[in-house]
């Protein structure tokens, strides 16, 4: 029979475990403190060891994402999306509150200055557009969820990219997100030698109902087109298992993606054009008044 180790012995060989860089993601993703944003209850797994060194998991209320000292990005973002939370969404006024992460060390976390005349976006990985309130809408602007975005593409074919999947949401009544980053290539472009910029940006889909999955996959430029890819194809791209618990099958196969489209608000609640003026210029009073009020008090 074999000996158990005592208590004590176990908590060395665990701690000891935990301080190796190629075991440590793993055993985080393992323990993840919220699985219902997880298809399955399975946070994606990094099969590219050169991704798992430094590390973070971090739950928010409405998307979970899994941090990167390296490269002082997300390394994914992963959502829950409901028919019911997008038309929450519909009804949150954004508001912009970009801000430092301070649940990351120091060193791995980007900051707001690391930004300032990069010429790029501060790009989200789980939209503002997807936050079901607005507590969920101020947490998606943590650098934490964010990445150096090509400024065309973030508000042209990407944001297209984003709506669609929404309207799948509410469609379908339920689908899983994972969207990340992909660096490829044998050097990447760094915003302030601190930041890495992705090369492309992924959206995988997986619908439970129908156990159907794939991903969309873009170029961080001006002028890219979108692709439809499997989650084996995006494995071997990103080195990043997005749905863990599928079957191969499922992830040889490639759901069919609706095309992306313009966000509309105005569509969406389907008020007239006229109406969706009037709202417009509403909305932007309310932010006047806003700023007026914050410059008084």
């Amino acid at each position: 029979m074999p000996r158990s180790l005592p208590v004590s012995r176990l908590v060395l060989v665990l701690a000891l475990l935990m301080s190796l860089p190629g075991l440590r993601p793993a055993f985080a993703e393992a323990t993840t403190a919220c699985p219902a944003l997880f298809a399955q209850g399975r946070a994606p797994l990094l099969t590219n060891p050169k991704l798992r060194e430094r590390t973070t998991a971090l739950c928010f209320d409405a998307f979970a994402v899994l941090h990167s000292g390296i490269s002082r990005t997300p390394l994914y973002a992963a959502e829950r999306l409901t028919r019911a939370s997008v038309a929450a969404a519909r009804r949150v006024e954004r508001e912009d509150a970009f801000h430092e992460e301070d649940r990351l060390p120091e060193d791995d976390r980007a900051n707001l200055s690391d930004y300032v005349h990069s010429g790029f976006d501060r790009g989200h990985l789980a939209p503002a557009g997807d936050m079901p309130s607005a507590a969920a809408q101020g947490q998606s602007f943590s650098l934490a969820n964010i990445v150096p975005q090509n400024r065309a593409a973030n508000r042209g074919l990407w944001a297209g990219i984003e709506e669609s999947v929404r309207r799948l949401a509410s469609e379908r009544g339920e689908v899983f997100v994972v969207t990340g980053p992909v660096f490829s290539g044998r050097s990447v472009d760094t915003i302030k030698n601190r930041v890495l910029v992705p090369t492309q940006l992924y959206k995988a889909i997986y619908d439970p109902r129908t156990g159907e999955a794939g991903a969309y996959l873009a170029p961080n430029e001006a002028g890219g087109s979108w692709k439809a890819v499997s989650l084996a194809t995006l494995q071997d791209i990103a080195g990043i298992d997005v749905f863990p618990g599928l079957p191969e099958a499922a992830k040889a196969k490639t759901m069919d993606l609706p095309e992306p489209r313009e966000f509309s608000r105005g569509e969406a609640r389907g008020e007239s054009f006229g109406d969706f003026l009037k709202r417009l210029a509403h909305d932007a009073l309310k932010r006047i008044w806003r700023e007026v009020m914050r410059a008084i008090f």
